[in-house]
């Protein structure tokens, strides 16, 4: 048997060995050949010198990457496993062209997977880009973090962000106040990414001037959005005839990215999503790029991949009895 110890240069040992060291138990998990022992800021592997190197080298790739995002979670420890198995993967672990922006406070804005990298990429050298996935893979706050930087980078004049105004199940009728008041929860999401990258009074004089503009995709009717990042929202929930309708909206000089999740389509039985006909209509244009996100792009609590997973996993099941 050998040993080895790494010494941790970081002043709160939690972000690294997790609360209550859970971080440490799911490494024991994944490693059974080698025996971890925590004390301070000294971590001791015990094992066969061929399982040893084996963990070190994960080991590094996981301080990298707290060096990097100032985290590490039991969901960054699963994900950084899954892209060292991929030779596929395009996140270099020493690269830095995954910061998009830096918000507010110095926050920094980074694509956290290999697919928002894609994004990153895929926008820079196409004008129209279709991102489709399950919930929590990034896709609406990598877009807005994209628009927030051309605007900042003054690449373009103002960022519209739009929604279709689809119930999902519930009846937003009875809400008081003006119609505003009423689309604004559909839209929350966007407020919610916008005010981790822009400061408050400055978010509230862009939006009052209309360099920021958050509308119901009805309002997109009749125009010709030029100079502009576009982002169409929840893409799922229009019809043919609207995301028809959106996608010749587009003007001079305009960035287009449409996201949707295709699992979550709150349209009436009777229609069709027309996200998934314009796909398979548009993909093979010169110009336009889909991307499609997947379970490891989750960047929400590890609960959210299993939950994910279940829902395929029942989906599947039904297919296959019909």
């Amino acid at each position: 048997m050998t040993e080895e110890i790494i010494s941790i240069d970081t002043k709160d040992l939690v972000d690294i060995y997790g609360v209550n060291d859970d971080n440490i138990q799911l490494l024991r998990k994944i490693f059974p050949q080698v025996k971890l022992v925590a004390r301070g800021n000294e971590l001791r592997i015990v094992g066969d010198r061929l399982n040893i190197d084996e963990f070190v080298a994960f080991f590094m790739r996981l301080q990298h990457h707290y060096q990097k995002y100032n985290k590490l979670s039991e969901n960054d420890i699963l994900q950084l496993l899954e892209n060292g198995k991929s030779k596929n993967c395009l996140c270099d672990a020493s690269a830095e062209d995954d910061i998009i922006l830096y918000g507010r406070e110095g926050r920094v804005i980074r694509a956290r997977s290999p697919n928002q990298l894609r994004l990153v990429k895929s926008i820079q050298q196409n004008d129209m880009v279709f991102a489709i996935g399950p919930a929590g893979t990034g896709k609406t706050y990598t877009a807005v973090a994209l628009a927030v930087k051309a605007l900042k980078n003054k690449e373009i004049r103002r960022i519209i962000l739009t929604r279709p105004a689809v119930e999902a199940g519930e009846n937003l009728g009875f809400l008081p106040g003006d119609l505003r008041d009423k689309l604004d929860p559909y839209l929350q999401p966007l407020y919610d990414a916008l005010r981790d990258m822009i400061p408050p009074q400055r978010l509230l004089a862009y939006m009052e001037d209309k360099v920021i503009e958050i509308a119901p995709l009805a309002f997109m009717r009749g125009r010709t959005l030029d100079h502009a990042y576009v982002i169409l929202d929840e893409a799922q929930n229009t019809t043919s005839m609207q995301l028809k309708m959106f996608l010749t909206r587009m003007g001079n000089n305009a960035k287009f990215f449409i996201t949707g999740d295709l699992t979550q389509i709150d349209l009436p039985r009777y229609q069709s999503s027309g996200l998934l006909h314009a796909v398979d209509l548009l993909k093979d244009i010169k110009g336009i790029d889909v991307i499609y996100m997947n379970q490891s792009d989750i960047v929400r609590h590890k609960l959210v991949t299993s939950i994910v997973n279940a829902y395929e996993k029942d989906a599947e099941m039904k297919n296959n009895k019909a």
